[in-house]
């Protein structure tokens, strides 16, 4: 029965094959060549041999080299013509044999191993029906070198036809080829797009193996029956599939469309790269059992995110935690290779890589990994990404809450502080984080340079806008009285004085959580400055009594005071604005010779006049009046002050009972 030719992928890149092939061999002579160099290893002058039975073996491989040279020739005037006379020698079961013969005489030259694989595609393509005549030939090759074998296969029959899937299949399935395949496979995804040790053993390094692996594996894994090697593996190619989505979404050559063109053609694919290698990926997981992540991630539109360069790192931090518990082995797998990646500082896929390393935090063994983990972290807190400061931040905070951790993060101290200027606020948060869950288990004093900057950079944060970030700096403020040395204590004074007014408002705080961390603190500062009579202010809850003292104590800092209490009469909390007015109103009469000071609080007397609470609203002008008045203010003006308070006063919806107003109630006579 006559055979049907073999049949060559129509790749963009085959056709340069094709075309050689439809030429004469004297014209286009690339392929023999390499035919040649096996004629040439088998046609040693086995004269000089001394056993017979070895000189005849040469002889026979000899005359098979000479044979395939003969079945190219014979292929290449038939392409595109029809069988011709001789093609029939494709089908023989001496091809088989006499290639198995030549593969067990050995190659001596690597360049040799392509041409070989090449025939055996062919052959395979041309016997439909051949079965497993050419495994052992295919599998002793492999053996002696799987990487040129495989990326021949790769860069021959890219899409994965009939023939290859068939090579493959017996490569997969194999003990000695399985494994060293697999690992050629990975290898392949993580060199992608550009990497100039992929290429076959005769120089062609086109840059789509890596996208021709991934097409592979989608096969390998639709497969009925997968081979367990695949499944020991499969975290590890889950990863490199991964990094195939994100690579592929930043560059794509010229090449590796054409060739995905080509692809779409013959196995109606997805419409591109990203999206196929987002299948192989939904294909694999549920190889492994892990449907329940792929529909997770379909319902939260992981997987659309995980298509975009700017979103990806999101993506693959949701289908980390989606994939919690999977199995443990996956867990110490990936840890372990994301340790090594990011420990390299090299990759473009370090920063998913740190979302994903996160987010496995939380079930690593610190006693097997820390060493890595702490290398880790503090080196990409100082990267230029803020994304990625935020992702190790986060990782920070993880082990900030295992003991054995926390105290291997106390050197971490400094660099934290530094990030409590930082205009993001996320990272000044977690860092705040961080430093409250590392102090207070510090059991030694903290060095005073480190101390200050610390005191320093959490001062402006009591009055954070943001509620968290505040509870924090205000309860850090007093680790660091607390734990600074001794010969620091002096230094810090000065940053603990200008810290008392600021817990004193925040003690009129309507959170409560602020409110008592404030007074807590604030007694834990005036005893560090050793003032008694504030002090027992504090104890004694006389917080209305504070403010005078705190001014009577300090007479040259008064208009510091004033300037340090202006911004709280802005404050969106009315308890906050009304004990700013009444602060104020203490701060004038110690500043009767400083017009400037009182100019600027009058001013703001009368701004707050038309404050949008009532109450507050008639004790500015109560407070601005009788500071008008120390002040011998002209009696015009303050004719109309009192007129414009008695309006006030009488249109008050429920003011009456409100203590302060009380020596005010003459005013309606």
């Amino acid at each position: 029965m006559e055979q049907t030719p073999p049949m060559v992928p129509k790749l963009a890149w085959v056709k340069e094959e094709e075309e050689e092939a439809a030429a004469t061999s004297a014209q286009q002579p690339g392929e023999l060549e390499q035919l040649q160099l096996l004629q040439e290893g088998a046609a040693m002058d086995w004269t000089q041999e001394q056993d017979p039975a070895r000189g005849r073996f040469r002889r026979a491989a000899q005359m098979i080299c000479e044979f395939i040279v003969r079945v190219w020739r014979e292929e290449a005037t038939a392409l595109g013509t029809g069988p011709s006379a001789n093609f029939h020698l494709f089908s023989a079961e001496t091809s088989a044999a006499m290639l198995d013969l030549l593969v067990e005489k050995g190659v001596s030259n690597p360049k040799q191993v392509p041409a070989m694989v090449r025939y055996i595609h062919k052959w395979l393509t041309a016997n439909e029906s051949a079965g497993h005549r050419l495994d052992k030939a295919l599998l002793e090759l492999t053996k002696e070198y799987p990487w040129d074998v495989l990326m021949t296969l790769l860069r021959w029959a890219p899409s994965g036809d009939r023939a290859a899937a068939a090579m493959w299949g017996v490569i997969l399935t194999s003990t000695g080829t399985a494994e060293p395949a697999l690992q050629i496979l990975i290898t392949v995804l993580s060199a992608w797009p550009v990497d100039t040790s992929v290429y076959t053993s005769d120089g062609d390094s086109t840059g789509v193996f890596a996208l021709a692996a991934t097409v592979t594996l989608w096969n390998v894994f639709n497969w009925t029956w997968c081979p367990p090697i695949v499944l020991e593996y499969s975290p590890s190619l889950f990863l490199r599939l991964l990094f195939q989505v994100y690579i592929s979404t930043l560059y794509t050559p010229e090449e590796v469309d054409t060739f995905w063109k080509e692809c779409q053609k013959q196995l109606g694919l997805a419409t591109n790269p990203q999206r196929f290698a987002v299948q192989t990926l939904k294909v694999l997981l549920c190889r492994v059992q892990c449907e329940h992540v792929v529909l997770a991630m379909e319902r939260k539109g992981g997987w659309d995110t995980l298509l975009y360069a700017g979103t990806h790192h999101y993506a693959v931090g949701l289908l980390a935690r989606e994939m919690h518990g999977v199995s443990v082995y996956w867990c110490h797998y990936i840890v372990s290779y994301l340790l090594e990646l990011l420990s390299q500082g090299i990759s473009d896929w370090e920063l998913p890589a740190m979302a994903f390393l996160v987010e496995l935090l939380e079930f690593v063994d610190f006693s097997k990994w820390a060493d890595g983990i702490l290398e880790i972290m503090p080196r990409h807190l100082q990267s230029e990404s803020k994304e990625m400061q935020r992702l190790a931040l986060r990782g920070l905070v993880v082990l900030s809450r295992d003991p054995s951790m926390n105290k291997r993060m106390h050197s971490l101290t400094e660099r934290l502080v530094d990030l409590l200027r930082d205009a993001d606020e996320e990272i000044v948060e977690t860092s705040a984080v961080v430093l409250s869950a590392l102090l207070p288990q510090r059991d030694l004093a903290i060095p005073s340079p480190i101390a200050l900057r610390l005191a320093a950079a959490l001062w402006p944060l009591l009055d954070n806008d943001k509620c968290q970030v505040q509870l924090l700096s205000i309860r850090l403020f007093q680790d660091v009285m607390r734990l600074v040395e001794a010969k620091g204590k002096k230094a810090l004074k000065m940053l603990v004085s200008k810290s008392l007014l600021p817990l004193f408002f925040n003690c009129h705080n309507e959170n409560v959580r602020v409110a008592e961390a404030s007074r807590e603190t604030l007694l834990a500062a005036v005893s560090f400055l050793k003032r008694r009579d504030l002090e027992h202010l504090v104890v004694t809850a006389q917080m209305w009594r504070f403010g005078e003292c705190l001014l009577a104590q300090d007479r040259d800092r008064a208009a510091e005071h004033l300037r340090q209490a202006l911004p709280y009469l802005r404050s969106p909390q009315e308890p906050l604005r009304e004990a700013a007015v009444r602060f104020l109103g203490l701060a004038g009469r110690f500043l009767r010779e400083q017009q400037r000071e009182l100019q600027l609080l009058s001013r703001a007397l009368q701004d707050m006049a038309d404050d949008i609470s009532p109450a507050i609203s008639c004790l500015a002008l109560q407070t601005l009046y009788i500071n008008m008045a120390v002040q011998s203010i002209p009696s015009s003006r303050l004719e109309r002050m009192l007129d414009r308070f008695r309006r006030l006063w009488k249109s008050r919806p429920s003011l009456g009972g409100r203590g302060q107003f009380s020596c005010w109630s003459a005013v309606e006579n």
